[in-house]
């Protein structure tokens, strides 16, 4: 078995396990409602903007700022649970990552 043939049946696996399935689910849920489903991106973006910018005194308000400006929507069941799912999703694959990183002696 090849490299390319090992990863193809580690990404089944991968599309196998709960927190896959529950993220593609929710995903496909939210997707549904294509208003809501940007909504959602725009504050997925701005969330993602806010966490990767450098840690300043204005940081706090400023999240502060996006759950104000965006609480009718991450507090609908349906992004919540999308949201809930890719966070789940995200942290299996940083584990994956990190295992490997690990294994490989990666620095």
């Amino acid at each position: 078995m090849n490299i390319e043939q090992v990863a193809q049946q580690f990404a089944n696996d991968i599309k196998n396990t709960g927190a896959y399935k529950e993220y593609r689910e929710c995903l496909n849920i939210i997707k549904q409602d294509a208003e809501l489903y940007e909504k959602t991106n725009e504050y997925r973006l701005k969330n993602f903007e806010l966490q990767t910018m450098e840690h300043t005194h204005e940081l706090l308000d400023k999240i502060d700022w996006l759950e104000q400006e965006y609480e009718a929507i991450i507090n609908n069941p349906i992004v919540s649970d999308f949201l809930r799912a890719e966070i789940a999703f995200c942290r299996m694959m940083q584990e994956i990552n990190n295992c490997i990183t690990t294994i490989l002696d990666f620095e």
